[in-house]
């Protein structure tokens, strides 16, 4: 972020002249001044649109409910359904591959229950998360 008397702007990611993804290539410390310089890329949160942080926000704020998330935002259901899926397109993420991530995480906690390395109360905890 560049700041300018005190203040910090936003991380804009996308080039105003050609829309190529722009490099963070230098970072100062506010507290101590240290600088780096260097070719940086800024995380894929960091990339999204306002309007599709500030559903992530809410949607977290919301804890995943898109009930919660629907009245929050006096949107409809369908309309939460689709910001949902448009945000995660735009983190490159579908919904098969949260699902596969899913499965290996039960995976990874049968495997630790087999290795006695969990309880069984542990494990079942884990599951139902």
């Amino acid at each position: 972020m560049v700041s300018v008397k005190g203040k910090s702007n936003k991380l804009i990611s996308d080039c105003p002249v050609c829309s190529g993804q722009l490099r963070v290539t230098h970072l100062k410390c506010s507290d101590c001044g240290t600088e780096l310089s260097g070719e940086f890329v800024a995380n894929e949160f960091a990339r999204l649109p306002a309007e599709k942080l500030d559903f992530l926000r809410t949607f977290l704020a919301c804890r995943g409910n898109l009930k919660e998330v629907e009245a929050a935002l006096n949107i409809s259901y369908p309309t939460v359904r689709g910001r949902l899926d448009q945000l995660l397109g735009a983190l490159e993420l579908s919904a098969a591959e949260v699902e596969d991530q899913r499965e290996d995480d039960r995976a990874g906690v049968l495997e630790a229950l087999e290795r006695g390395e969990l309880s069984v109360e542990e494990a079942e905890q884990r599951l139902r998360r």
